[in-house]
């Protein structure tokens, strides 16, 4: 039987695998992105109240959280749609290829935010990830919609998570999520009922196959990852965490290629720019977890 250590390292390589996997389901769902991600945060929503009922969870916070909390879950809401909407425009391969210059736009985002000076090696990477981006562009130049809507999924997505960096330091992590998938909801509603003329009936009309999806999505993939990643970061290295979940869009683009080998067919130029934005992006993690444990060490 493997040790506690082992199973923990198993359990973040399966958390990294969900994540890879909701691109998967994304482009199994029919719908379109603004609908999927409407019902995918709305039975988050509710399953994550449950989870804070059962574990007695207090939910009461001043209303300058509430606002801060509420601009991030439109936030999230915007990654989302623009992640899967990227999907629906290329493909799962494009989708995660893209979601990987995060780490270009998070260098230059935690600055802001943080209060401290750029690494003069995050800019060099920075350069590196636009190479890589330019070299995806010349070869997939038909997915460029999707490509545009990628990166735009990855600037959302790391501005979520250096806010979210600071309001950990405030508030639990159940907490920020429930109100930021509640706010996320109210946003995407107020869209619809404002842009779209409204809930259809068509709308509240999904297949059997799709709700099922759907659920998947919000329950394996989002209330419960989540949750169960809070738990590995107290039992893993910080380091190790970063690192592993760095390899979230080379598992999906594998599963992708194995689930769909046609659409997911790939010219060379992407595998070149890709391998150049995601080894950027590993390296990138190991140095800053490097620099972070020397930091500790200093007495």
């Amino acid at each position: 039987m493997p040790n506690a250590r082992v199973k923990n390292y198993l359990h973040l390589h399966l958390l990294v695998f969900i994540a890879g996997f909701t691109a998967i389901l994304g482009k199994e769902i029919s719908i379109t992105a603004i609908p999927l991600v409407w019902y995918r945060m709305s039975m988050a929503a509710i399953l994550m109240f449950l989870f804070i009922k059962f574990r007695n969870v207090k939910l009461k916070i001043n209303g300058k959280s509430i606002v801060r909390l509420s601009i991030a879950g439109i936030i999230i809401a915007l990654h989302w749609i623009t992640f899967f909407a990227a999907i629906d425009a290329a493909n799962v391969s494009i989708a995660l290829a893209m979601f990987s210059t995060g780490a270009f736009f998070a260098s230059i985002i935690e600055p802001i935010f943080y209060k401290r000076k750029v690494i003069a090696y995050e800019i060099l990477f920075g350069i590196l990830v636009i190479i890589g981006v330019f070299i995806i562009t010349q070869g997939e130049l038909r997915y460029l919609t999707g490509i545009t809507l990628g990166i735009s999924s990855a600037f959302f997505s790391s501005l979520f998570a250096v806010l979210n960096g600071v309001f950990l330091k405030q508030h639990s992590a159940t907490v920020i999520s429930f109100y930021e998938f509640i706010s996320g909801v109210l946003f995407i509603s107020l869209f619809i009922l404002i842009f779209k003329g409204g809930f259809s009936s068509d709308f509240f009309n999904l297949s059997t196959r799709d709700f099922w999806f759907l659920f998947i999505l919000a329950s394996v993939c989002t209330a419960y990852a989540f949750i169960a990643s809070v738990y590995v970061m107290k039992l893993i290295s910080p380091y190790t965490v970063v690192l592993t979940y760095n390899l979230e869009p080379i598992y999906g683009i594998i599963i992708a290629l194995l689930l769909y080998p046609d659409s997911e067919k790939m010219s060379t130029d992407f595998y070149y720019g890709a391998f150049l934005i995601i080894g950027t992006v590993l390296l990138n993690g190991v140095l800053k977890n490097r620099h972070a444990f020397k930091r500790k060490q200093i007495p």
